[in-house]
Parts: C-alpha cells; sequence; structure tokens
C-alpha cells in the first residue's frame, strides 16, 4: 500500500469534496485525513488529504485531473513522507541551522540538505559535522550579491530544491528572488520588528525592559518580513534576565519556530491564501 498526501486549492462551491472523494474511491483509495476550510475572505476552498492506495501515484493523478480541470482546481499529490529538498542559507549566527541539520540527522524534521550556502564561513564546521556540503560566498558589494542569488537559483535547479530557508541569512533577497522562491522560501525574525531594528535588538529590548520574547516564521516576499506567517511563538521574561540570558531565549524561540515552520512545509501542511496562510497541523 502506497501513502500520499493531495492538497486542493480553488474557488469555493458545491459539490468538490464530493467529486475529490469520488476520484480517491476510483482507484480504491481510502482516505486516512482530511482537512478542508473555506475562506471567508478570499472565498477559496482549501483542502489537504492523506491518501492509502495499492494504486500508483500516476493513477491517483489521473483520477483527480478531471475534477481538477471542473473546478480550476491547483491541485498537487505527492508520496507522503517524502524528504522535502531543501536549501540552507546562513550568515553568522548558527542557532537556526545547527538546529534544522541536527533535527534533520536525527529523523525527527523530514527534510533532505544537500547544501549550505552561506556569506560567512561560520557554520561550515556545523554542516561538515552533519556531512552536508557547503558553499561560502562572501558578499562585500552590490556584484557579489547579485552572484550570491545566482547561485541560489542554480543550486535550486540543480539540486531539485523545493524549498529555501533563511536560516538567520542577514541579507535582503531581491525582488526577482523573491518572486522566484515565491511560496518556497521561508525566513524567521525575532519579534522586535519593526520596534528594534538593526544591531543588538535584544540588548535594545532589554534597554526598553521587555516583557515578551517571541519569532515568527514566514513566506518571503519583496515586502521586507512581511510575507504570510506560518508560525509564531513567544515566551515571557521579566527584568531580572540580563541580554545573554534574552538572546539565549530569542534564539531559542526562533530555532522552535523555524523547525515547526519547516515542518508543516515538509508535509504539505502550508497553504497560501491570498497574503495568509492556512495551516492544517
Amino acid at each position: 500500500m502506497h501513502r500520499y498526501t493531495v492538497t486542493v486549492a480553488c474557488a469555493d462551491g458545491p459539490g468538490i469534496v464530493h467529486a475529490i472523494t469520488g476520484a480517491v474511491l476510483e482507484i480504491d483509495g481510502n482516505i486516512t485525513e482530511s482537512q478542508q476550510f473555506e475562506s471567508p475572505t478570499s472565498g477559496r476552498f482549501l483542502m489537504r488529504l492523506q491518501v492509502r492506495s495499492s494504486a500508483s501515484i500516476d493513477a491517483l493523478r489521473g483520477a483527480l485531473a478531471p475534477v481538477a480541470e471542473r473546478f480550476a482546481m491547483e491541485t498537487s499529490v505527492d508520496v507522503s513522507d517524502r524528504p522535502c529538498r531543501t536549501l540552507v542559507l546562513a550568515s553568522t549566527a548558527t542557532h537556526c541551522v545547527s538546529d534544522l541539520l541536527t533535527r534533520m540527522r536525527g529523523g525527527q524534521l523530514n527534510i533532505d540538505v544537500p547544501l549550505v550556502l552561506a556569506n560567512h564561513p561560520t557554520a561550515a564546521p556545523l554542516a561538515e559535522f552533519h556531512h552536508v556540503p557547503f558553499e561560502h560566498r562572501p558578499i562585500a558589494g552590490p556584484d557579489d550579491k547579485a552572484a550570491f542569488e545566482q547561485r541560489v537559483l542554480a543550486a535550486v535547479d540543480e539540486l531539485d530544491i523545493e524549498l529555501v530557508v533563511l536560516a538567520r541569512y542577514m541579507q535582503i533577497l531581491s525582488p526577482e528572488l523573491c518572486e522566484a522562491l515565491a511560496g518556497r522560501c521561508i525566513n524567521i525574525h525575532h519579534s522586535f520588528l519593526p520596534g528594534f531594528k538593526g544591531a543588538n535588538p535584544y540588548r535594545q529590548a532589554y534597554q526598553r525592559g521587555v516583557k515578551l520574547i517571541g519569532a515568527t516564521a514566514h513566506f518571503v516576499t519583496s515586502d521586507l518580513d512581511e510575507g504570510p506567517i506560518i508560525e509564531q511563538n513567544v515566551t515571557r521574561v521579566d527584568h531580572t534576565r540580563s541580554v545573554a540570558e534574552l538572546t539565549a531565549i530569542g534564539q531559542d524561540t526562533e530555532m522552535r519556530t523555524l523547525r515547526q515552520a519547516v515542518s508543516w512545509f515538509a508535509q504539505s501542511r502550508v497553504l497560501l491564501d491570498g497574503v495568509r496562510t492556512v495551516v492544517f497541523p
């Protein structure tokens, strides 16, 4: 028996669920998990199914094709639990890179990272430890940045990349790269934006006496740090915490938040609904 994951997005209307389940029945498939959402803001219908069947994936896609045409659906059919091909971009902070590679190696995160690409060499020992190829391309000016982004696009094509993760990669992506990676590039940042910008945000937070530290994982768009949100977390703190402690708490929150967003994406649990996401956890 094979296990498949099916996602569907289309304009809402009657008969959609009946048609989809009928197509699954055509191949003697059994629906083991089903989640759906009718968006009141966009008027779209979004659905995620897990199907068990002895039929091939091509047979399932063939059965769904007339339904997709009838309802003008965006559909995806994939083998469940297949590792998601993931390119990790890094700079000097290594906590998120370390967490992703450790969880991948331990089988707790269903991704396959064929390359860590960075504009600083700091993460090289981590990649080597986890037996992941590492590539350092310094960025000293606009020409270097353009070359780095071209390398990203080349790696996406060469390595069959499905997801690009900015694991505290501290460069702003060009609008062209954002467009090329739309819906498949995830960023993580601390919760202090837009209040505490620039260097040392945790020192700024300490000086202001913040009581909550959080992190946001979102899809990357050309609107800086304003893409569709996938996951957020917060941790309560108080005046007794030092700058170092606030930084450690913040980094832990960033790791947990990014890890969860990547995990959901790898399981096809994140669907775009305009400027929002629908997450089927």
